[in-house]
């Protein structure tokens, strides 16, 4: 019997498919390893009814985030596959600098959450002291970790071009935004004037120009 064709395997699906696999499984680590420390899950479940709103959306995007670009391996043709434009020569070039920029955001985040130590949270906590970063990433921009899940996002978009994805990836942009300032509103009422003068010092998700200095 002949050997039917071999697909080739799509390496820059594969690639953002594993970093953005490492990344939630960190993820979930820092949640279990908070879990061990506190004996609770303060700072990881949302406990404003805002937080709560967007953990319900953001839930079920993260598993199609996971879900879109392994399906897009297994899928040869369809809305989920890799569409034929994006297999382009010049498209599959855009597509590794995607891989590699989704890649370098997962080494962004990692080096972030070391920095941010003790302190990592995913949720605003009124019963926790919050203490003020501003040193190292945080010296730069104020939401390191969400600018860094932006560019991951952006980057898988890049490599899986398709609806599925178009519509995830603005969603998790919207949500990265509101919670964002959501945290900025806290920080402000919790810190008063020394958080307003760091968000004049630095930018939300880029860096400012003098925040180079």
């Amino acid at each position: 019997m002949p050997e039917l064709p071999q697909t080739p395997v799509e390496l820059p699906t594969l690639i953002v498919l594993l970093t953005v696999w490492v990344y939630w499984t960190i993820v979930a680590v820092m949640v279990v390893r908070r879990r061990r420390k506190t004996r609770k899950l303060s700072g990881v479940l949302p406990e404003q009814r805002l937080e709560v709103l967007l953990w319900v959306a953001w839930v079920p995007l993260v598993g199609a985030w996971l879900a879109l670009p392994w399906l897009a391996l297994t899928h040869a043709s369809g809305m989920l596959a890799v569409p034929v434009f994006a297999r382009s020569n010049a498209f599959t070039l855009l597509r590794w600098a995607a891989a590699a920029t989704g890649v370098a955001a997962l080494h962004g985040s990692i080096r972030t959450w070391r920095e941010m130590g003790r302190h990592w949270t995913m949720a605003v906590t009124r019963d926790e002291t919050s203490t003020l970063l501003t040193a190292g990433t945080f010296g730069r921009v104020r939401h390191p970790i969400y600018a860094q899940s932006i560019a991951l996002m952006l980057a898988t978009l890049i490599v899986l071009p398709t609806w599925p994805m178009f519509t995830v990836a603005v969603i998790h942009v919207a949500l990265m935004v509101v919670k964002a300032r959501n945290e900025e509103r806290f920080l402000l009422a919790a810190h008063g004037d020394a958080y307003a003068r760091y968000c004049s010092g630095t930018g939300r998700f880029i860096p400012r120009m003098r925040g180079w200095r």
